[in-house]
């Protein structure tokens, strides 16, 4: 079992002796859906740490996103409940970029486009080809592209 995975079985054992309902049904939630993962395909594997680290930021995604629709259409209750459990499923990722360290790494990734003659917003596909390694799992795909569009724009 890899060691995420395992730290969040723990941290589910914890939360259910302490009764903390927010912690252990959301931990239940991902734990589930990193098992959907594991079996999903021809043949049932184990997924790696960076694999599972991918599922939480997808679940911790899907959090946001119900969040600001829930704030949207006035139910604040359930919004403050999803942006919860996705702050909790943020502290199992690794920090975020900040957006200044994010920019510096985009505006490297446009300079080193111009100079294989990528210019303007037609060069986004090529910018984001060398930017994402870079950032994988430490910034969101929305700023990232935000942030390209944004340097390439002028």
């Amino acid at each position: 079992m890899t060691t995420l995975k395992s730290k969040l079985k723990e941290d589910l054992t914890t939360a259910m002796k302490a009764r903390d309902e927010l912690t252990s049904s959301t931990l239940r939630l991902t734990l589930t859906a990193i098992t959907k993962e594991e079996v999903s395909g021809k043949t049932a594997r184990e997924l790696s740490d960076d694999e599972v680290q991918k599922v939480i930021a997808r679940e911790a995604k899907k959090r946001r996103e119900a969040a600001e629709a829930f704030a949207q259409g006035g139910r604040t209750e359930q919004a403050e409940r999803e942006r919860a459990e996705g702050e909790l499923l943020d502290g199992y990722l690794p920090k975020q970029l900040s957006d200044d360290e994010l920019g510096a790494i985009v505006a490297a990734a446009v300079d080193e486009a111009k100079a294989t003659g990528a210019e303007g917003p037609r060069a986004m596909g090529a910018v984001m080809k060398i930017v994402n390694p870079k950032v994988a799992g430490l910034a969101d795909g929305g700023r990232v592209a935000a942030a390209v569009k944004k340097l390439l724009a002028g």
